[in-house]
């Protein structure tokens, strides 16, 4: 006998959840420069206004760093709604979570522009995408024990190839998290040699690189 109770057919739409995620981290993304002024006031030399706009770069950096980091986990949720082939309300609601994650990006970012210098900025943005992280993780077991991916495509070495790549980025986040015990600066560099990586795939193994190339 089929059920008719709304928990049990609320939230079963996969469009309208890769809608609502693509329209979050597009807002996010955009909120992203909304951090970085047009420096105001009259200025009568060229080295004035190089001198306005030279206290401006540590929110650049933060904005490359966020931005890049937006995109690393838009093209990771991106992944998995690839082999997910159906969804319930319990995914849909760990999907709202990572949302949620996703959405305090700006913040953190915005708070690591203007406190780049104290290691507290470097593990408030870290721990953002540390909950990200793990938000996106769970998400993603949860989905293969659930029974939702589709069988011809997710194969056993899909879901490992998209669980080690969410553990391993995590570790590369921490340690570049813990440079900033040396160098915060050093810290961000780390963070954004990390990204550099995953964005442009320059450590490629034959298995991941087949998986990236599903996407």
């Amino acid at each position: 006998m089929p059920r008719h109770d709304y928990n049990f057919f609320a939230g079963q739409r996969i469009s309208r959840i890769e809608a609502l995620s693509d329209g979050v981290f597009a807002i996010a993304m955009t909120l992203l420069v909304l951090d970085i002024k047009v420096p105001m006031g009259e200025f009568h030399s060229e080295s004035e206004l190089i001198a306005a706009f030279w206290p401006l770069m540590p929110k650049f950096l933060a904005y490359l760093l966020g931005f890049m980091t937006l995109g690393i986990f838009w093209v990771g949720h991106a992944t998995q709604f690839k082999f997910i082939a159906r969804t319930d309300r319990h995914l849909t609601w760990l999907n709202i979570f990572f949302l949620l994650v996703i959405s305090l990006f700006p913040f953190s970012t915005g708070f690591l522009s203007e406190h780049i210098h104290f290691k507290f900025a470097i593990g408030l943005y870290w721990l953002n995408i540390f909950l990200a992280g793990l938000a996106i993780y769970i998400h993603w077991i949860y989905a293969c024990k659930a029974g939702l991916l589709n069988e011809g495509m997710a194969t056993e070495e899909v879901f490992k190839a998209i669980q080690n790549r969410v553990i391993i980025a995590q570790s590369l986040y921490l340690t570049a998290a813990l440079l900033c015990f040396i160098n915060t600066y050093l810290s961000v560099a780390m963070t954004i040699l990390v990204q550099l990586n995953y964005a442009l795939a320059l450590f490629f193994s034959a298995k991941e690189s087949e998986v990236a190339e599903e996407e």
